[in-house]
């Protein structure tokens, strides 16, 4: 085994977290559900799932946000969520604290990223997975199952939501009530939705 040196300029060195490992033993004993939002940058992911994400944080789950993007994560963390550097979570065993419960994912992210739809179809293959995508392309690679899902936001993944996006200086404009996003809950290995 070698060792690396330490390399300040490395996105995995600073202040993005790495992927969360958890051995055999250790998953058996975590209660909290995990969810995943695959986004080019956080203010996509705030944009388009930011009230998904902060319900689901207030509800207990371990809210991660895999990214490229080496903007502020402050955004993110109003939300309850962590941000994980996608190049870092891809280089790591990732798969140790594979399926989440949820993944939530760009459709044009999942359209033009290889490696992101093998993490979606690897997730929906080895159990029950809810998959969302954003934006205008429905993956066929869900099924016919997958239709369209409105997420109702509570009045706090609003407000949250809302303090999120000024936090990334993107203009809220009025407060949406609900997020949109295609859905493929299905459990592939019995064949059952």
């Amino acid at each position: 085994m070698t060792v690396q040196p330490f390399n300040p300029a490395d996105p995995c060195a600073r202040g993005l977290h790495r992927m969360p490992r958890l051995s055999t033993r250790s998953r058996a004993r975590t209660l909290r559900h995990r969810v995943i939002v695959l986004a080019p940058d956080p203010v996509d992911a705030v944009r388009h799932a930011g009230g998904w994400l902060f319900d689901r944080a207030m509800a207990g789950w371990d809210a991660l946000v895999l990214t490229a993007d080496h903007a502020d994560p402050r955004p993110l963390s109003i939300l309850g969520a962590r941000p994980i550097d996608f190049e870092c979570a891809l280089s790591s065993p990732v798969q140790e604290s594979w399926p989440p419960q949820a993944i939530a994912v760009g459709a044009d992210l999942y359209g033009s990223d290889a490696r992101v739809r093998r993490i979606v179809l690897r997730a929906l293959d080895e159990g029950r997975v809810d998959v969302r995508l954003w934006g205008e392309d429905a993956a066929a690679d869900l099924g016919d199952e997958a239709g369209p899902v409105l997420h109702r936001l509570s009045f706090a993944a609003r407000a949250f939501k809302a303090q999120a996006l000024a936090a990334a200086a993107v203009p809220s404009g009025t407060s949406e009530a609900a997020e949109v996003f295609r859905s493929g809950a299905v459990l592939r290995s019995s064949g059952s939705a």
